[in-house]
């Protein structure tokens, strides 16, 4: 068994901060010692990486990726092996993508069809949660199985009607199935029927460019139905996380929902920490590259988020990344904002935004871990495992250097996507080294990894319920 010590560095778990050295035997944590010590003095290894002035953190979990995801006719630009490859140089070393359901299918086999577009890909380690695209009895009692086996989260939608929409009657049962297998719900929580509501007005009058992408996805329509999505859960007894939250309407009730006791819980994305309403509105064709769904907001917003990170109104960021092109995919939509494809690039970003907004004074050191790793390993049944820096748990490391400093751009991401919606904006901080369950992946920001090292995770269920 391969012995590996990391030494010198500032070790920074979401719950403490220790000058300390890490032994790695295989595949997982052995032991951490106080730099100096005895225990750590006697250590010796086949493989030793020099940490002195870096961050040794635990490798970061994205609980909401779209890697070769089907939308408005095409499907994201990122594949498994592109997508794995990207988060691993960003410092993410766990993503959980979403299978989907196609209607008139089974679970098992939209399950099955995300298999084996992962198998033999990823560069890091994966799992999958379950879009519900129907709720009928056939899917709920497939429900049961697939917690059984490991994909225990499952995401419905209040929007995009005739393509994954789901009614309050089709949501309270697939609630109510989850509130007896131990599954969570996802909701993406926007009110489908009204926004198309208004993207037929606006199209009517001749209101076509990106920018009312935004306007017709009003932030009460997302404030709306998360408030319905919460008190269904309370009908159901049911455990609710609401994805990709964007406007501070929404933070506020599920505030109030917490501050009720109940167990609801929420994600931002870095795109709502960082972009807003402004970049839709870029002049020419230019702010379909920030077409997604939920929108982007007015900057006002930006506070709103932040302060719900500090105080656990929301637990997790995530990216939602779903890559398009602007050549050939984005494009789709000229003249029509409703058929430009919805996501944006970002699984290689966010452990470095995060970062800047440490610098910034945002958050803490810590709180960064909690976000980016912690947290979503918690919610989504892999605590122990991923999202930490302790005896027993896999060995997924990140050396990170504090103050590089870089400026994000598309010229040098490594995401498969022809553009950065980051393009120009300097951060600080970058992975230097990167291990994925004790293999080096990134060594000194040269890259090592290879396709199919990533292994598929079967997950417990949400462990911020224990």
């Amino acid at each position: 068994m391969s012995r590996t010590v990391i030494r010198g560095g500032l070790v920074i778990t979401a719950t403490e901060e220790l000058h300390a050295d890490v032994l790695i035997e295989g595949e997982r944590v052995a032991a951490l010692a106080a730099r100096g010590t005895e225990a750590a003095a006697s250590w010796r290894a086949d493989h030793t990486i020099d940490a002195t002035g870096r961050y040794v953190v635990p490798g970061g979990v994205d609980a909401h990726t779209h890697l070769d995801f089907p939308f408005g006719g095409t499907f994201s630009a990122d594949t498994f092996e592109t997508g794995t490859r990207a988060a691993a140089w960003g410092g993410t070393t766990t993503v959980v993508d979403f299978a989907v359901q196609s209607r008139g299918r089974s679970l098992r086999e939209g399950l099955d069809a995300w298999h084996a577009k992962a198998e033999g890909q990823c560069a890091v380690d994966y799992a999958f949660h379950m879009i519900l695209a129907e709720v009928n009895e056939g899917t709920l009692k497939e429900m049961d199985a697939l917690v059984a086996e490991g994909v225990t989260s499952f995401k419905l939608f209040m929007a995009y009607p005739g393509v994954f929409y789901s009614d309050d009657g089709q949501i309270l049962r697939a609630m109510q199935r989850a509130a007896g297998n131990g599954g969570l719900i996802m909701m993406h929580a926007e009110n489908g029927i009204a926004i198309d509501v208004l993207v037929e007005q606006a199209l009517a009058a001749g209101r076509t460019d990106p920018r009312y992408h935004g306007e017709v996805r009003r932030a009460l329509l997302e404030a709306e139905a998360t408030h319905r999505a919460v008190q269904l859960a309370r009908v159901a007894e049911a455990p609710l996380y609401v994805v990709h939250v964007s406007a501070r309407e929404a933070v506020a009730e599920l505030a109030r929902a917490r501050d009720l006791g109940l167990p609801v819980f929420g994600e931002t994305c870095p795109q709502y920490l960082f972009l807003t309403v402004d970049d839709l509105a870029r002049p020419g064709f230019e702010g379909a590259k920030y077409v997604c769904s939920t929108p982007l907001r007015p900057a006002d917003h930006q506070d709103d988020l932040w302060r719900a990170l500090r105080t656990g109104d929301l637990q997790v960021v995530s990216t939602d990344h779903c890559p398009f092109c602007f050549a050939g995919q984005k494009e789709l939509g000229r003249g029509d904002f409703s058929r430009i494809p919805n996501g944006l690039p970002g699984i290689e970003h966010r452990m470095d935004l995060l970062h800047q907004a440490v610098l910034d004074g945002r958050i803490s050191r810590r709180r960064w871990i909690e976000l980016a790793c912690a947290a979503p390993a918690r919610m989504f049944g892999l605590a122990g495992r991923k999202g930490t820096l302790a005896p027993g748990a896999d060995a997924d490391v990140v050396v990170y250097d504090p103050g590089a400093r870089q400026t994000l751009s598309a010229r040098t991401h490594h995401m498969n996507v022809d553009h950065s919606v980051y393009e120009g904006r300097e951060v600080t901080g970058q992975a230097e080294t990167v291990l994925s369950r004790g293999r080096t992946v990134l060594d000194r920001r040269t890259w090592t990894g290879r396709a199919g090292h990533g292994r598929y995770l079967p997950r417990a269920t949400c462990q911020h319920l224990d």
